[in-house]
């Protein structure tokens, strides 16, 4: 399994990848979509302001392309992870039954894996090795 570890970072690439492409499919309908009423219902009705909904867009499209990209990684993940933390909270009603999972799995997920791309950083192949430099 040490040879595991030679694998880090194509794994935070596809890490980032992946969870940049579902970012960018889950927030691009937040003003483009079909699903603008069902989203504007939602917020209204967990007591939001309107404007969450332009700050949902632009984390989710500019963080996920952010994130493909691997430029502003840690910052990056930590906002989208706030946002999904606040997405369970919030919108996918997580105290109301913690145990229904089904009802906030894609928000934990996304959080959980944003929140580790915050701890470990984008890796060796992205941008920010590019710009900034050896890790830390």
């Amino acid at each position: 399994m040490h040879h595991m570890g030679k694998l880090r970072p194509l794994a935070l690439l596809f890490l980032r990848v992946g969870l940049g492409v579902i970012f960018i499919y889950n927030g691009y309908p937040k003003l483009f979509g079909r699903r603008l009423e069902h989203i504007d219902e939602m917020i209204h009705i967990n007591h939001l302001p309107a404007y969450f909904l332009y700050i949902a867009f632009v984390l989710e499209v500019g963080g996920g392309a952010l994130l493909i990209a691997g430029l502003f990684t840690r910052l990056v993940g930590l906002l989208l992870a706030g946002e999904m933390a606040i997405a369970m909270w919030k919108g996918e009603q997580f105290f109301q039954n913690p145990l229904a999972v089904d009802k906030y799995e894609l928000a934990l997920a996304l959080g959980v894996g944003a929140f580790a791309l915050a701890t470990f950083g984008a890796g060796m192949i992205s941008l920010d090795q590019a710009i900034f430099g050896k890790e830390k």
